[in-house]
């Protein structure tokens, strides 16, 4: 009976290390994949700043100026005045619809059949 208690011991301990064997290379496998996803990110974060730079040297207003300038005849742009904005005070919003009696709506009866 002892022979076979020591049996399952050993059997214990030799699943306990080869779990222990198998969760080692996992744990190495995520480690290595989370460095690979952390260089991705590295690397798309300088593509985003070279993309910024590029977009700000872009858009520098004197060059924007004399592209507006170089094809005025095809596009017609002109520089916005404030002549060309309104007051919000007119504009004509439509009216709201009148309200309604939610009791009447949800007993199926107009308005107007009221009694």
């Amino acid at each position: 009976m002892r022979s076979l208690s020591y049996f399952a011991g050993i059997l214990v301990v030799m699943g306990l290390a080869f779990w222990a064997y198998r969760e080692n290379y996992a744990t190495q496998a995520s480690i290595g994949e989370m460095a690979q996803v952390q260089r991705q990110i590295a690397g798309l974060r300088e593509e985003l700043g070279v993309m910024r730079a590029e977009w700000a040297y872009l858009n520098r207003p004197e060059r924007l100026r004399e592209l507006v300038d170089l094809n005025f005849e095809r596009l017609q742009l002109v520089p916005v005045d404030m002549g060309q904005f309104v007051d919000l005070n007119n504009i004509d919003y439509p009216k709201p619809p009148p309200p309604v009696d939610p009791l009447v709506v949800l007993q199926g009866v107009t308005p107007e059949a009221k009694p």
